[in-house]
C-alpha cells in the first residue's frame, strides 16, 4: 500500500469539507449515530443541511459561527463544531449558538409548539472541564428533585481530545475510533489506520478525504489558506499576550518602586526628617509627602 501523508482533520477547512458537503453527508450521519449512540428507530437516517447563522460583526467578513448545521429527517437541529483554539466561556457561546438556532426555527405567527430539539456536539482540542477525567461529557437539563428530563429540547456533547488517551490497539468501538481520529489523524502511518479501521467503509472514506492527493488544486489551495488564518490568529493572539505581561511586569515594576519610596518616605518623616530633604532626597512631591505625614499623625 502506498504512504499518504494525512492532512489535519481538525482544520476549519477540512473539518467542513468531512462533515459540512452534501456528497459527504454519509460521514456527518454515521459521525453522528456513533458519537450520540443512536441505533435502531432513535438512528439518524438522512440529514438535510441549512445555512449557518451568523451575526452582524461576522457577515461582513462571511464567515459563520457554526462549522456544520444540518437537520435530520425529524426536524430536529444540529450543530457540528471543531474548537481549535482555547476559548473562555466556550459552553456559553455553545449555549448561545444553540439557543440562536432554536429561536431561528419560527417564523412570525408560527406556534412555540412546533419547535424541535436542537443538539449541540462539539470537540475541542484543549480542555474544557478540568475537573471532569472523562473524554467525553452529556448535558441536558434536569429536574432538580426528580431529575426528570422534562425540558427536553436542548442537549450538548463535549468531546475534549486531550483527554482522550486510548491507545490504538485498545480502540473497541467506532465512536473511539473516530476520536482517535480527529486526535491522531494528522501524525499516523497507513499501516496504524490499517490497524483499527479495517474494512469500516465510512471510515476509510474519512481517511482519504484527508490526503493531499483526494484534492483539486483550489481545494488544496483552501486547506493551505486556512492553515494560514490559523497561524496568523495564533500568532496575533501569542503577541496580545506577551504584549500583555510585558505591561503587566512594566506596571508592577513602576508599583514596586513607588512603594518603595513610599517606605522610605515613611521612615524618614518618623525620623523627624524635614519634608524638603526627603521629598528632594526620593523625589516625591512636597503633597504626596503631606499625605504620608498627615496618614502617620
Amino acid at each position: 500500500m502506498a504512504l499518504h501523508k494525512f492532512l489535519d482533520p481538525k482544520n476549519d477547512y477540512l473539518f467542513r469539507r468531512l462533515f459540512g458537503e452534501e456528497r459527504h453527508k454519509d460521514l456527518l450521519i454515521y459521525f453522528i449515530n456513533n458519537i450520540l449512540h443512536l441505533k435502531g428507530p432513535h438512528a439518524v437516517l438522512d440529514v438535510s443541511y441549512l445555512q449557518t447563522i451568523q451575526i452582524p460583526e461576522t457577515a461582513t467578513k462571511k464567515q459563520s459561527i457554526i462549522d456544520v448545521l444540518c437537520s435530520d429527517e425529524n426536524k430536529n437541529q444540529f450543530i457540528i463544531e471543531m474548537q481549535v483554539e482555547k476559548m473562555k466561556g466556550f459552553e456559553k457561546r455553545a449555549q448561545y449558538y444553540a439557543s440562536k438556532v432554536y429561536s431561528n426555527q419560527l417564523n412570525k405567527g408560527e406556534l412555540y409548539e412546533n419547535l424541535k430539539p436542537v443538539i449541540f456536539i462539539s470537540m475541542s482540542d484543549f480542555i474544557m472541564f478540568p475537573n471532569k477525567r472523562e473524554w467525553k461529557s452529556s448535558h441536558i437539563m434536569l429536574d432538580k428533585r426528580t431529575y426528570e428530563n422534562d425540558l427536553k429540547d436542548f442537549s450538548f456533547t463535549f468531546i475534549e481530545l486531550p483527554k482522550f488517551n486510548n491507545a490504538i490497539e485498545h480502540l473497541e468501538t467506532v465512536e473511539e475510533k473516530w476520536v482517535y481520529f480527529f486526535k491522531h489523524g494528522h501524525s499516523s502511518t497507513d499501516e496504524e489506520f490499517e490497524k483499527f479501521i479495517g474494512d469500516d467503509m465510512i471510515l476509510q472514506k474519512a481517511l482519504h478525504i484527508t490526503t493531499e492527493h483526494s484534492m483539486t488544486p483550489a481545494e488544496w489551495n483552501a486547506y493551505q489558506q486556512s492553515i494560514k488564518h490559523e497561524m496568523d490568529n495564533r500568532a496575533a493572539e501569542k503577541f496580545k499576550l506577551e504584549e500583555a505581561e510585558e505591561k503587566g511586569m512594566r506596571k508592577g515594576k513602576a508599583e514596586g518602586i513607588a512603594e518603595g519610596k513610599r517606605d522610605i518616605a515613611l521612615a524618614m518623616i518618623k525620623a523627624g526628617e524635614s519634608l524638603d530633604k526627603i521629598s528632594l532626597f526620593t523625589g516625591l512631591s512636597l503633597s504626596s509627602l503631606q499625605k504620608i505625614n498627615d496618614f502617620c499623625e
